[in-house]
């Protein structure tokens, strides 16, 4: 046995050892150096983001002729974009194919862009949201650093994925559910381990930041089961109306993202101008109100001083309410697709909730926990990221329902089709069998091939990509 160690000790190349040990010390620190400071700034910036938001919503209500205001406002939003962000427009896509293929990298000047531009939306009334302005503020500002440190290809693209952790991270308080959700996000069915624990380090960072700048989330709480024994509960009926209420929620996510992106697409033909665009849909959102007489569909809908208004911590307590997650989608997407700025995430946690609380009185099932279902399925339908969504359930409304979560977050996905809010998300792996699509395509790609009204000839990029996948 001795001479078996001895042996061991003898072949062992402790030098080797030793200077791997010491480069993976120096990487790690190099990294902390680097992700520690930006994803801080991120945070700072999400917090006045929010700080900004909630200002801006308080006046909205404190001063309703504000809405009166919308299309004038739309307009310098769009004259701001036209004028200064053209090579931002791509917003949250732009950063995806900056990490798919970095070249230029994402300019700066996206940050003070959307920032003001969806305040400026929600000031007025525009039914937004916000994950797409923290997604946005963290890409720029990871791109920033990784100019400003000198960094290649390969790392920028993990710094640009620890920009948008840090940025979902730090605006909905779920540190860990913005870690996953960049790793998940790039691409259908695929995982980018290769960036999981900057993303970590990013995702915790921005989100303390944030939080040590006073601001706070809103809780939301599932009384179901909230005394029960043991860590996980899962009734097997329970089990199967979650499934069920997965497949709505996965279908409502494919509506949305459709209904976006084909509106989108219309107003972009028929009004050439685009400064003109968002004024047309500020016109278009107030004639919205006025016919369902309501206002309840505006902003982000996470609270309203009104008791009675529609909002999505509402959605967790009893009632009979069976239509505000179909207006909350028309407000949307008339709002998004006129060029209004903003993200699609808080609308869909408050369209998903409004629709789990219509199916769990349907059903006979606890309200608050098919509200749950939906806040996060929907999402996960719609963006394509199960894992990260199944994590922002556990991280929002505890561990307990885990199970219910899962299952509805995974029938959604796989409900959604190849689709989804993000046109530069990929497919790497197909959520059923397609011959006819290519490895790598874009969403993009996919709508274009499915629609003839989208198709374009093929571009020499194209031809290149295909050249490389063959």
């Amino acid at each position: 046995m001795r001479a078996t160690f001895n042996t061991f000790v003898h072949n062992l190349d402790l030098a080797y050892f030793l200077r791997t040990r010491h480069d993976h010390a120096m990487s790690a620190l190099r990294w902390v150096a680097i992700l520690v400071p930006m994803a801080a700034a991120v945070g700072s910036l999400c917090a006045a983001f929010l700080w900004s938001l909630d200002a801006a919503t308080k006046l909205r209500f404190a001063y309703p002729w504000l809405l009166m205001l919308l299309p004038i406002g739309g307009f310098a939003i769009g004259l701001l974009y036209h004028a200064m962000g053209r090579s931002v427009e791509g917003g949250n896509n732009l950063i995806v194919e900056q990490i798919h293929e970095p070249g230029g990298g994402v300019p700066l000047r996206m940050a003070p862009l959307i920032f003001i531009g969806t305040v400026a939306t929600h000031l007025f009334g525009g039914s937004a949201g916000r994950e797409g302005t923290a997604v946005q503020l963290g890409g720029s500002l990871a791109s920033a650093f990784g100019r400003l440190c000198r960094l290649d290809a390969s790392s920028t693209r993990i710094l640009l994925m620890a920009g948008i952790a840090a940025g979902f991270g730090a605006v909905f308080g779920t540190p860990l559910a913005g870690a996953v959700f960049a790793l998940e996000v790039l691409a259908i069915g695929r995982v980018q381990y290769g960036a999981l624990v900057p993303c970590l380090i990013a995702g915790v960072a921005g989100d303390w930041t944030c939080q040590l700048w006073g601001i706070h989330h809103t809780p939301y709480r599932i009384d179901y089961l909230a005394e029960s024994v043991g860590p996980v509960a899962v009734q097997l009926l329970l089990l199967v109306e979650a499934a069920v209420a997965g497949i709505a929620f996965g279908l409502v996510g494919l509506l949305f993202a459709e209904a976006n992106h084909m509106l989108g697409d219309r107003v972009k033909k028929l009004v050439a101008y685009p400064p003109l665009r968002p004024l047309l849909g500020g016109v278009a959102v107030i004639a919205l109100v006025y016919l369902f007489g309501t206002r309840d569909y505006l902003g982000l809908g996470v609270w309203s001083p009104d008791p009675h208004a529609a909002t999505i911590a509402g959605f967790f307590a009893p009632g009979t309410d069976y239509w505000s997650w179909a207006l909350k989608l028309l407000f949307t997407v008339v709002t998004l697709s006129f060029g209004f700025k903003g993200g699609e995430v808080t609308p869909l946690f408050f369209i998903g909730a409004a629709l789990g609380h219509t199916l769990g009185a349907l059903f006979g099932a606890p309200i608050g926990l098919f509200a749950a279902l939906g806040f996060i399925a929907v999402f996960a339908g719609a963006a394509n990221t199960p894992l990260a969504c199944t994590i922002m359930g556990i991280e929002l409304f505890g561990a307990t329902h885990a199970v219910y979560f899962a299952t509805a977050c995974f029938v959604a996905y796989l409900c959604s089709g190849h689709s989804g809010i993000y046109l530069s998300q990929r497919l790497a792996v197909p959520k059923t069998p397609a011959h006819d699509l290519l490895p790598e395509t874009t969403l993009r790609g996919i709508r274009a091939a499915r629609s003839p009204l989208l198709r374009r000839p093929p571009s020499r990029s194209d031809e290149d990509r295909r050249g490389r996948l063959e």
